[in-house]
């Protein structure tokens, strides 16, 4: 199903997600989708449907902002209809946090300025995605890479447990990085890390581009904190190409997943897509919790 200019589809899957609401007992509860938007677009995420939007590091918690450019964006943060929910894009891409050019001392002086704003801000998530950070040397070990970035990643769980701030890994693609292009390669790194404050987020997206199977989602269960989708072909929000996103949202309820599912997606027509978005995703996740779980 696309988005049509009549706005005549909108209606339809709002309709849809009225009438399937309507058969969910109020003791339902099931995911609460944000979108990652930035401030920038807080009033319109907000007249969409969203309650929470995602910002990025470098816009409002990087070391290279200023303590009074900081305190300008604490009160943007403040008078925000949206919660920012969550930051992305933790490490600049010259910042190397897997392979042989790790400066650990750095990482760990940058994380920790990131992290204490977060914790000021009230940023709950830090998204580690960071695709260029942890690209790996073609002919690296990557057995080493792997335990040397666990490695680094429990004292990055260590700080962000002090700023009472969860850490989230993503799993990207091929096309993005060489080094964790899996849920389940990215899973194993969170098992090994074993913190609190070091979870799981399952991109649906990139496990829709890598192919990868959603009971990859049911292996990796309890490590999930968090979720991300957009739509397969070219990143676009949820209803402009009709993605069906059920066999993964049924993952999601058979874990009892209850957290948050997050639209990171291009987006070409805001004042269209957005809304559209939050109706034709909604529909999708009210007509999955409503089913009945399968063993």
């Amino acid at each position: 199903m696309r988005i049509k200019k009549s706005g005549y589809t909108a209606f339809f899957i709002c309709l849809i997600y009225i009438i399937v609401c309507g058969f969910i007992s109020d003791k339902q509860v099931y995911p609460r989708l944000g979108i990652v938007s930035g401030l920038a677009q807080d009033s319109l995420a907000y007249a969409s449907g969203f309650k929470m939007i995602g910002e990025s590091v470098p816009k409002l918690l990087s070391p290279a902002l200023t303590d009074e450019q900081f305190n300008a964006n604490l009160k943007k943060i403040k008078a925000a209809k949206c919660k920012v929910l969550s930051c992305n894009l933790f490490f600049p891409s010259n910042m190397k946090i897997a392979g042989p050019d790790v400066d650990e001392a750095k990482v760990l002086a940058y994380a920790e300025t990131v992290l204490s704003r977060a914790g000021q801000a009230g940023v709950k998530f830090i998204v580690l995605g960071s695709s260029g950070a942890r690209s790996i040397p073609v002919d690296y070990d990557m057995v080493k890479a792997k335990a040397d970035f666990a490695g680094l990643c429990k004292k990055l769980a260590q700080i962000a447990g002090k700023y009472k701030v969860i850490i989230l890994l993503e799993n990207l693609e091929t096309t993005e990085t060489n080094f964790i292009t899996s849920l389940k390669s990215a899973a194993e790194i969170v098992r090994e890390v074993n913190h609190p404050n070091f979870r799981l987020n399952a991109d649906i997206f990139h496990m829709m581009r890598e192919g990868e199977s959603p009971n990859e989602i049911i292996e990796a269960g309890a490590l999930i904190a968090f979720s991300e989708v957009a739509e397969k072909q070219n990143r676009s929000l949820p209803g402009v190409m009709g993605d069906d996103f059920k066999p993964y949202l049924r993952a999601l309820h058979k874990i009892n997943y209850k957290g948050f599912i997050f639209i990171e997606g291009n987006i070409k027509n805001a004042p269209t897509e957005m809304p559209f978005a939050f109706q034709y995703l909604s529909a999708q996740v009210a007509a999955v919790y409503s089913e009945k779980k399968t063993d």
